[in-house]
């Protein structure tokens, strides 16, 4: 379930409060590859290893919010940097 427009347009990155946009699958895609590999882990050094359906990408395109069941979850240390 994708994230609503509207919560789009308030959530900011809790880091550096940029702005975030949903990800594009190509992204989605080369991340789910390097799960798969084992090589993918996130900001707080824990292996991700559960695929990812969506995700929101920081402005900048360094950090990637992984997004659940339709909630993002906007911590830190599960976010994944690029």
């Amino acid at each position: 379930m994708p994230v609503s427009q509207e919560l789009l347009e308030i959530l900011v990155c809790p880091e550096t409060r940029q702005p975030v946009s949903e990800a594009g699958n190509d992204l989605i895609a080369r991340l789910n590859g390097e799960i798969e590999a084992g090589n993918l882990r996130n900001r707080g050094g824990d292996a991700v290893a559960q695929a990812i359906e969506e995700g929101l990408l920081r402005e900048d395109g360094k950090v990637l919010y992984p997004v659940e069941d339709g909630i993002p979850v906007m911590l830190i240390e599960e976010s994944i940097e690029l």
